[in-house]
């Protein structure tokens, strides 16, 4: 079910995704904070021998090391990024705002995962139900996000939202194309006091959904 109309997904910059991501990006866009949220998260929710999905994911998954996984795929629009992370046992390219379409079987994957990437997304419901159609039976998508963004490249809905209404919107879209009423983690820190000034540590937002 559409969720956006024409203006909200909208960018700033049109021009195709996959020449912004064209050179690697080997750093962190989280805080260190925010990764041992997002890992704690997939540590409780993520059964061993499961396996895997990562769409929109880089050099690191933050899956944590001490779990068995029955396999890990990647999905991205940087090969080099891709090929670091080593957790992955095979990954492809593709530019969701062009096809939404996922080249895997139904239910074939047991979570999908998406971190720091739907604020990207123009046709998040298409590919929402595209997801729903590769998770198993019990399967669970797990969304984590928190308050950055390459502005010029997140859709209106995005830049022009609130933070509780970004979760709202997440929200909406899943309930309305295939999954059940998510589960929603929010954690603010307190800032962290140095020499020099107070550094506000990442708000943490997550959203996890069964497939209905």
């Amino acid at each position: 079910m559409k969720v956006l109309n024409n203006y909200q997904r909208k960018k700033l910059d049109e021009t195709n995704d996959e020449e912004f991501y064209s050179d690697p990006k080997f750093v962190y866009h989280l805080d260190a904070n925010f990764r041992q949220n997002l890992s704690n998260v997939y540590k409780n929710e993520i059964a061993d021998y499961s396996t895997v999905l990562d769409l929109m994911s880089s050099w690191d998954s933050y899956l944590p090391l001490e779990k068995k996984y029955k396999k890990v795929i990647g999905h991205g629009l940087n090969k080099q990024e891709l090929e670091k992370n080593k957790i992955f046992d095979a990954f492809w390219i593709q530019n969701f705002n062009l096809n939404q379409e996922l080249p895997l079987e139904s239910e074939s994957v047991d979570y999908c995962l998406m971190v720091a990437a739907w604020q990207y997304l123009q046709y998040p419901e298409n590919l929402t139900k595209e997801i729903a159609r590769i998770l198993s039976g019990p399967g669970k998508f797990i969304i984590a996000f928190s308050n950055r963004a390459f502005w010029h490249k997140a859709p209106n809905i995005w830049t022009t939202s609130t933070e509780k209404e970004r979760i709202q919107y997440v929200r909406k879209v899943l309930i309305s194309n295939g999954f059940n009423e998510p589960k929603i983690i929010e954690k603010f820190n307190q800032p962290v006091h140095n020499i020099l000034n107070f550094l506000n540590k990442d708000p943490f937002y997550c959203l996890i959904a069964n497939k209905v």
